[in-house]
């Protein structure tokens, strides 16, 4: 079970001392910067503990545009015990170039046991009885058959200016990301473990086996580099950015990687996302919140390594889904991968109180919400191999029968994956905000799905 704590004893401090010293005040317009520091630890038991710490900068200028910002940095930087790091430094403006808003972020993250569960969603079976007979201590620790290595490095600069009313604005960036990827170190990932619970070195892992098999060809196993231009079409009527609670946020966007600008594997693929914020109880009481998007492919064909990846533009970076806090809560970590992908967001948000302590603006919230995804275009898990390719006629028929019995036990095609899920919501100044959110998969298939997860992080999903 992954974990992401942002220091739990904290938060709990100050949601006791707000409560206490809570007064119903009229909101205050915050001025110049404000800072939202917040320790980051968290726990995996492949990764292991993560150490690091994150910061929130805004800068509200003369308070014209509050609760919006002119500009805000945002800073991570995490360590792993077993290896693992993670760097984040993103930057959004609205003044520096006159009439467009600039984002830009360097994200990069050295992953010795990132999350792969094959390709197509429920066509992938994920042994959930063997990972938890390894976590009871019936069996060898499972969990690193469903690991990968992967170095991620993502680069993005985003322009954004109005075509109509400050409320149609067009889009155009430029994205550079590369990507090395390779099995397991399996020294790191059984460290610290004793002898019957490490993961044997006769083992392969999934990844392995995609190889093998040819799923995965040759030519993108170990990784490569992507040079995209992304152009699109923005509607906006939020009343304010981070937690709105009324208007419409829709985009939709074309992802062009061609070979002469460097990209590896060249790939073309294209999202449209429409997001609505419904007043249910006027003044931030109560509010209707759903996401619909879907990200396709041009043609039939796209390198593994990008399929994690929902792409976005603006004042967000790629984040890897679908599954986890920033896609579809509950479910494992990009757990449904294909070419073409469906997926949806609903939630009640309730401020249950709001009062202003310390010359800042304070609420508190719950949430209920529901998530879902499918994949709706296939990628092609065909066997890639001729029997020419391995040592001999055995080893090749062996080979074949492996993916045939690990066929057998998926479905035929993907299913809806569904989430049932609530959380807690401490927000300052209409930006800085901390969650508590906890997801379980439902449904007849919702084991294929994980256990379910809970999460510590900051912002709304959208």
């Amino acid at each position: 079970m992954k974990t992401r704590i942002l220091s739990i004893m904290l938060l709990v401090s100050m949601i006791c001392t707000s409560v206490a010293m809570a007064q119903e005040n009229k909101e205050i317009v915050k001025k110049g910067y404000s800072f939202g520091p917040l320790p980051a630890v968290a726990f995996d038991a492949d990764k292991g503990f993560q150490l690091g710490a994150l910061l929130n900068i805004y800068d509200f200028g003369d308070g014209t545009v509050y609760p919006n910002t002119r500009q805000q940095w945002y800073f991570e930087a995490s360590f792993f015990t077993k290896g693992s790091q993670l760097f984040v430094v993103s930057y959004d403006s609205k003044f520096l170039i006159p009439g467009i808003r600039f984002s830009t972020a360097l994200a990069v993250t050295n992953d010795n046991a990132m999350d792969f569960y094959g390709f197509n969603g429920y066509q992938s079976f994920y042994d959930h009885e063997q990972v938890k007979a390894g976590k009871d201590g019936d069996s060898y620790i499972y969990t690193p058959f469903y690991r990968t290595k992967r170095l991620a490095a993502l680069f993005k600069a985003d322009f954004i200016g109005n075509l109509w009313d400050n409320k149609l604005f067009w889009e155009a960036g430029y994205h550079l990301s590369h990507f090395k990827q390779d099995a397991i170190n399996r020294t790191k990932i059984n460290k610290g473990k004793d002898d019957f619970e490490k993961f044997p070195d006769n083992k392969e892992t999934l990844f392995e086996q995609y190889r093998k098999w040819g799923i995965i060809p040759d030519d993108v196993a170990d990784g490569g580099t992507n040079s995209t231009v992304r152009l699109g079409l923005l509607y906006d009527t939020r009343d304010k950015e981070a937690a709105p609670s009324k208007g419409i946020w829709a985009e939709a966007h074309v992802t062009l990687a061609p070979k002469f600008l460097g990209t590896t594997n060249p790939y073309s693929k294209y999202s449209a996302t429409f997001r609505h914020y419904v007043p249910m109880i006027e003044n931030d009481k109560l509010t209707f919140a759903y996401r619909l998007n879907y990200q396709g492919t041009f043609g039939d064909d796209a390198p593994y390594y990008v399929l994690p990846y929902i792409t976005t533009m603006g004042q967000s970076y790629d984040r890897d889904g679908m599954g986890g806090f920033r896609t579809i809560r509950g479910i494992m970590r990009n757990r449904v991968q294909g070419l073409d992908m469906a997926s949806y967001n609903a939630e009640l948000r309730w401020r249950f109180a709001t009062f202003t302590m310390g010359n800042q603006n304070i609420a508190l919230g719950l949430n209920c919400f529901s998530d879902g995804t499918m994949v709706t275009k296939e990628y092609d898990m065909s066997f890639g191999r001729t029997a020419n390719e391995f040592k001999s006629v055995t080893e090749y028929e062996q080979a074949l029968k492996g993916y045939n019995d690990y066929m057998a036990l998926g479905l035929e095609s993907d299913k809806p994956h569904i989430t049932l899920g609530a959380g807690f919501r401490f927000i300052m100044n209409q930006n800085f905000i901390v969650c508590l959110e906890y997801g379980k998969p439902v449904g007849k298939y919702g084991k294929q799905d994980g256990t379910g997860a809970f999460y510590i992080n900051t912002g709304y999903l959208f």
